[in-house]
């Protein structure tokens, strides 16, 4: 039976990525603190690397993990010390690794960054005088080794009786890649018994009869050796045992010389003792099943899954990782549902007025399963923050190294949860927050020391839920931002005019406008004057707001508040004329009643609302959307006031109608893109209402009074 081994690349991927993040993680805490415990953790991620890409003859990345993971098992031995040297180039070759398994991915060839690598790991393990060999591996040059030691009588090679259970197939466990493992450490000879094998109506094609005796020439040690059989130890019988290959040979000549007069069953039998490289170099890697990629058993792999294409690059597939609490939980309430469907299927088929309680009891009983079976599905979306925040140790340590300056990063909150979608998009506005802190806000160790603080600087990262929202805050204990500088630089660029009053929390927000820059030298780091406006632009676009704050000499927070989720919102429905639309509840500050007696106008004839001796802009969404029906009366009605990003305006409205929750689907995506519109969604009665995007009706507003203002001069 042929699989196409294609269909488990992508679990592979994954499985090897989030490796590598592992390695990345503990090779930063190895520097701290030289615990064996880490290494242990980096020697498996790696080595699970290793057998992984040598089922999927990955061979790039098998040899140059195998050389990876030699230095880590002298570190591991005690062999070899931590040092910063040593971290350095671990560090890089899980940056080539992840490199490589990412070209694979895409389907290209893994390329030869690594080679560099490869001489770098054997000068450092001793091999000066091969490192000239062109990036030969040190599985290449133990190959080049066994040569000479098959002239040596007296070595010991090893024996293996494996003897899987007949289930074995059944797993994804391939007999043939195992070998395939045993074959790169060394000359292997492997000899099939069938003597289990059943007659061929009694075969069944799905369970392995066969059972083997091998033979490797290596001088490895016997834990390599069961290593490799690691994943199949508890579905077979496995015995290693050592003997000299003097011995073997005339064991080998006895046996073959006895079997001459036997029958033709045992001729079957010692036609299979051929050389492992004839057979795995004949059989082709796409008839082969796939050794099991190990897996956490406490959590369950979601993924959709697209079909391949023998001559293109396999599609992508999207997967998220789930506890398994979750889905019993999930499993737990589809089951609710379905005796609450057969409740009301019931009443349904004799119904009367008698049982109408019974009928409202069951709907109760249906808005509530479902509501929960809702928030179930949700979850299963929700990953915690940490998997971005883990990206950004290994930043903060190149770049403080690159600027020199010291600095402790600080992570709290590392387990908040926030949709995968979220966070997919979150990642880009961290890194330049923290890029920023790290080389305009946090000082010099100098220049710390004589403004009296300690040389190094610190640089948190915090998430926490508040409200419907998540809260990410990015600070440190820099020097902070002064409003004065800033605002000279936004006058000298044009940006407002010389003389305006502004609040310091929206001086402070110009730094987030395209090309604003206060650096004073452009740096490869920042100060080119892009970034910040990234920022704003990408956290806009997920409904959510920054704030800044910061006091000179102090420090800085910048503060992301951004939506749990982008499919679910909390939404307050407004009625306008004949239409009903959605705003998010969260950008809602208040309502009052319209009365034209605290109504002014200003230049460009726009109405503006004094609330707490601020003068708020109004929007008329009769005349934004172009509603064709009136609102209900001129002088009555409500002004809705809204914020969003620092901004408020007051929206004309009819009536406030009540509170849900609803389902978002991207207008962009079915229509066009509207400004002043995040989306729509249908109602209960079947009809579609826009979203209001608050920021969006606030350009439009800026926007219309600027028109005005030009076509009155």
């Amino acid at each position: 039976m042929e699989i196409d081994l294609r269909q488990f690349h992508q679990v592979f991927f994954e499985e090897s990525l989030e490796g590598l993040d592992t390695m990345e993680q503990e090779l930063l805490n190895l520097e701290e603190d030289s615990d064996k415990e880490n290494i242990n953790t980096i020697f498996r991620a790696a080595h699970s690397i290793k057998g992984g890409s040598a089922t999927f003859n990955f061979k790039e990345v098998s040899d140059f993990t195998h050389v990876l993971e030699t230095l880590l098992d002298e570190m591991r031995e005690g062999a070899r010390p931590v040092t910063k040297e040593v971290v350095d180039l671990l560090l890089r070759s899980v940056d080539c690794l992840r490199g490589m398994l990412n070209r694979i991915q895409d389907g290209d060839s893994a390329g030869n960054e690594h080679t560099e690598l490869i001489d770098m790991f054997n000068r450092l393990l001793g091999g000066e005088s091969n490192s000239s060999a062109g990036g030969e591996t040190i599985a290449n040059l133990g190959n080049q080794e066994q040569e000479g030691r098959e002239k040596n009588s007296d070595e010991m090679l090893w024996k293996i009786q494996f003897v899987p259970q007949s289930y074995i197939l059944e797993t994804g466990n391939e007999p043939l890649r195992m070998f395939r493992e045993l074959k790169a450490f060394g000359a292997l000879k492997v000899h099939a018994d069938l003597s289990q094998v059943p007659e061929f109506e009694e075969l069944n094609p799905e369970s392995c009869h066969i059972s083997w005796n091998l033979e490797l020439d290596s001088e490895i040690d016997k834990e390599s050796v069961m290593e490799v059989f690691e994943w199949v130890e508890d579905d077979c019988e496995l015995t290693i045992s050592q003997i000299s290959v003097a011995d073997s040979r005339q064991s080998l000549n006895k046996e073959k010389f006895s079997h001459a007069d036997q029958s033709e069953q045992s001729s079957i039998e010692l036609s299979t003792d051929i050389e492992i490289e004839e057979n795995l170099e004949e059989t082709s890697t796409s008839s082969l099943q796939p050794t099991a990629v190990a897996v956490d058993t406490t959590m369950v792999t979601t993924e959709k899954t697209k079909s391949f294409v023998a001559d293109k690059k396999a599609a992508s597939t999207a997967s998220i990782r789930v506890g398994i609490d979750k889905v019993d939980t999930l499993i737990d309430l589809v089951g609710e549902l379905v005796i609450t469907q057969s409740m009301l299927s019931e009443l349904g088929d004799n119904f009367s007025m008698s049982k109408i309680n019974q009928l409202v009891s069951g709907l109760s009983e249906l808005e509530q399963n479902t509501r929960e079976l809702q928030e179930s599905v949700m979850r299963i979306r929700m990953l915690p923050i940490g998997f971005v925040f883990n990206r950004l140790p290994r930043m903060v340590r190149d770049l403080s190294t690159q600027l020199g300056k010291k600095i402790h990063l600080e992570i709290k909150g590392e387990s908040t949860e926030l949709d995968k979608t979220v966070m997919e998009q979150i990642g880009d506005p961290l890194t330049h927050l923290v890029r920023n802190a790290l080389d305009h806000g946090i000082e010099l160790p100098e220049e710390r020391v004589d403004s009296g603080k300690s040389a190094e600087g610190t640089l948190t990262l915090n998430a926490f839920h508040q409200g419907g929202n998540i809260v990410i805050e990015v600070s440190d204990d820099g020097k902070g931002i002064d409003p004065e500088i800033i605002y000279k630089k936004a006058v000298d660029k044009g940006l407002i005019t010389d003389g305006v009053e502004m609040p310091p929390e929206q001086i402070l927000s110009l730094i987030m406008e395209p090309g604003f820059s206060t650096a004073e030298v452009v740096s490869d780091v920042s100060g080119r004057g892009v970034g910040m406006d990234v920022v704003k632009r990408n956290i806009n676009n997920l409904g959510g707001s920054v704030d800044i704050e910061s006091e000179p000499g102090k420090g800085t927070v910048f503060t992301i508040r951004l939506p749990l989720t982008l499919a679910i919102l909390d939404g307050q429905l407004i009625r306008v004329a004949s239409e009903v639309f959605v705003l998010p509840l969260v950008s809602i500050i208040e309502s009052v009643p319209y009365s034209t007696t605290d109504i002014s106008r200003i230049a460009g004839d726009m109405p503006v609302y004094k609330l707490h001796n601020d003068y708020i802009p109004i929007l008329n969404l009769v005349d934004e959307f172009e509603i064709k029906q009136p609102m209900a009366s001129v002088d009555e009605g409500l002004l809705a006031i809204v914020e969003g990003e620092n901004r408020k305006i007051a929206l004309r409205i009819d009536e406030l109608l009540g509170q849900q929750q609803v389902v978002i689907k991207s207008l962009e995506t079915h229509y066009k893109s509207l400004q002043g519109v995040s989306g729509a969604t249908i109602l209960g009665d079947g009809r579609v209402s826009l979203i209001l995007d608050i920021v969006g009706l606030s350009k439009r507003a800026s926007e219309r009074a600027t028109r005005n203002r030009n076509r009155v001069a």
